[in-house]
């Protein structure tokens, strides 16, 4: 027992001071000379866990949605698919209202309660064009030196579209637009633009 006694008070004890902890040695031993003027910051441990987004009820593929932010703010798109954190595939169609295949916050829509069949759409398409790097932008060589220098007050060169971006444009509006067809006033109706005039009030809306 005095053996383990000894031993015990030979090693001293630990205690917390704050956020951090110092040995506090036996009086028989030496104590430190230095001391750390600051506390080691300790990384702080995350509770918070990733939770996959919960999609609204009315956001179904195939329904209509209207943007209401962005550069094709106000304009009718359809809903092709649900894509990771809370982003929405959609088209325009390109043919009829400009709008290309593109994703778009679904917190900045307002969804409909007309609806399209998307049965002849092909998926392979479709999941293409939802994978990751689809959308990324391929990096910009900047020219430099003199050339750069003679460029400067020439007009600035127009976007070039990918011609495999374009191609599945047509592969996906070639099935849609043949759907729209079939329903009177559809494409005029994805056509127009929505906005609001003065004494309108959207909260009585029926969408």
């Amino acid at each position: 027992m005095s053996a383990k006694q000894g031993s015990d008070k030979a090693a001293g004890k630990t205690k917390k001071f704050g956020k951090g902890e110092r040995e506090i040695p036996h009086h028989s031993q030496k104590a430190k000379k230095y001391y750390p003027a600051e506390d080691e910051s300790k990384p702080r441990k995350v509770r918070k866990s990733i939770k996959p987004a919960k999609p609204r009820a009315t956001l179904q593929p195939g329904a209509i949605l209207i943007i209401l932010a962005g550069r094709f703010r106000g304009k009718r798109v359809v809903l092709l698919k649900h894509l990771a954190q809370g982003v929405l595939l959609v088209t325009g169609p390109f043919r009829v209202n400009g709008v290309p295949l593109r994703r778009v916050n679904a917190r900045y829509v307002i969804a409909t309660k007309q609806k399209v069949d998307l049965s002849g759409i092909d998926e392979k398409t479709v999941e293409k064009v939802s994978e990751e790097g689809y959308f990324t932008r391929e990096k910009k060589q900047d020219k430099q030196g003199e050339e750069a220098f003679f460029k400067q007050g020439e007009k600035p060169e127009k976007k070039k579209v990918a011609s495999a971006r374009a191609e599945d444009q047509k592969i996906v509006d070639k099935a849609l637009l043949k759907t729209l067809k079939e329903e009177e006033h559809l494409l005029a109706y994805l056509g127009s633009t929505f906005s609001l005039r003065k004494g309108d009030r959207p909260h009585e809306m029926q969408w």
